[in-house]
């Protein structure tokens, strides 16, 4: 039997990876970007449009209210800041 090496396996998963538009940009460094998505309600069948806000590390202040973004999931940054840019 072989062993093989967990931790180089583990160190190569990146996180999440979301899509969304950017709705706020009035702090430093961070801009809040809005992700929606898609379910089906479970009682009623219909499917149903659902969003949340991130906050999210924006180094240089790049992006701009509008954009739609691809979002990373990272280490913690801040207290609130889980995210950062990557498109």
């Amino acid at each position: 039997m072989e062993k093989t090496d967990n931790k180089t396996e583990n160190s190569k998963q990146e996180g999440k990876f979301l899509e969304g538009v950017v709705v706020k940009s009035a702090m430093k460094d961070t801009v809040t970007v809005q992700v929606e998505r898609y379910v089906k309600h479970p009682k009623y069948k219909k499917y149903i449009r659902k969003s949340k806000k991130f906050l999210v590390h924006n180094p240089g202040n790049t992006a701009e209210v509008g954009q739609k973004v691809t979002i990373r999931e990272t280490r913690p940054i801040s207290k609130l800041k889980r995210f950062i840019i990557v498109k």
